[in-house]
């Protein structure tokens, strides 16, 4: 009697794992970024890992690494590429060496105010396009994660965009920068991140552009004198696995993990606001000059700016980019109407 029972228990487990052996399998993902463990990212990627793990009954783990303890982003960008790492959440602006298509996102006014409208286009075809862009190196993508937008500091005045001109700003390396400030009749700097409040103190350059949050962190507010809150340019992140990885999962746990990590927008968008709205008061209580810029020089600036800084972007990306960027276009205009 009890070989029996336990060879009919033995034929239950045996046929359960066969019916759902994907459900009985665990998924491990190491998952490496930048920020801290007390930023934004951090604090929603967490968020993320624990809504995965419940809802695919704990089949599906994330293990969040912060801080750049997995390398630094190039080195986490090839570690998803080659398999050694299963996935990253990167700032766009440090994987526009590893896929040029996604340097539109450096193009200035890219994505409206209306915080819906941006989300459309993120979700929208633009946003699968930009996405898809990454298939063909080594990555999976499958979200864009919002991280603020990046405000102007000057020592010199900035009351209105004619008082750009002749002005040094320092960008990151990107054309799409140099020519946004160049049309505005400034020069563009290009520095790394780490000699930005030096050179801002001696004096080597006039302004710089960076999140407001930013602005506070690196205390560019003891060394800069005028801000504008323009939300000129988009800070995005792209969510990236390897895609192997991603190709193991079973069609049910992938979608689980999209809509999870696309699930966290509105409260990354909320989170990142009152961090702003903080910052916002660090500054203003340091003495700097704060003004909001208008609807109106919003317009006019990304009037001015859009048309070369495209044209540096298609310089860059090609045949590929194009076919975003008219997405893109096509989107835009829909949204505007």
């Amino acid at each position: 009697m009890t070989s029996i029972r336990t060879l009919s228990v033995a034929l239950v487990t045996a046929i359960t794992l066969s019916a759902g052996g994907a459900l009985a399998q665990e998924f491990t993902a190491k998952i490496g970024h930048l920020e801290s463990a007390q930023q934004n990212r951090h604090i929603h990627l967490e968020k993320v890992a624990a809504l995965v793990k419940e809802r695919t009954g704990g089949a599906v783990e994330f293990q969040i690494f912060p801080q750049a303890q997995l390398g630094d982003q190039r080195q986490m960008n090839e570690g998803v590429q080659f398999g050694t790492l299963e996935g990253t959440v990167a700032p766009a602006a440090f994987l526009g060496g590893f896929n040029p298509v996604v340097s539109i996102l450096d193009i200035p006014y890219l994505l409206p105010d209306d915080e819906a409208k941006a989300q459309a286009l993120r979700e929208g075809p633009f946003g699968q396009a930009l996405l898809g862009s990454f298939a063909d190196k080594g990555m999976h993508a499958i979200a864009l994660w919002p991280n603020g937008r990046k405000q102007l500091t000057s020592n010199k005045p900035i009351e209105d965009l004619s008082e750009f001109a002749d002005q040094k700003f320092r960008v990151m390396d990107s054309r799409i920068l140099i020519e946004q400030f160049k049309a505005l009749q400034a020069s563009a700097i290009v520095l790394p991140f780490g000699e930005l409040y030096t050179s801002l103190q001696t004096g080597v350059i006039d302004g710089q552009e960076n999140p407001l949050d930013s602005i506070q962190f690196m205390k560019f507010y003891e060394v800069q004198k005028n801000l504008v809150i323009s939300d000129h340019g988009a800070m995005e992140d792209v969510v990236l696995f390897n895609p192997a990885w991603w190709n193991s999962l079973p069609a049910e746990y992938q979608a689980i993990i999209q809509d999870t990590f696309i699930e966290m927008v509105p409260e990354l968008v909320a989170n990142k606001t009152a961090s702003v709205e903080r910052a916002l008061e660090v500054v203003t209580e340091a003495g700097m000059n704060v003004r909001v810029s208008s609807p109106e020089e919003r317009s006019a600036f990304r009037d001015a700016t859009f048309g070369p800084a495209s044209e540096a972007y298609l310089a860059l990306a090609g045949d590929k980019g194009k076919a975003v960027l008219d997405t893109y276009n096509a989107e835009y205009d829909k949204l505007a109407k």
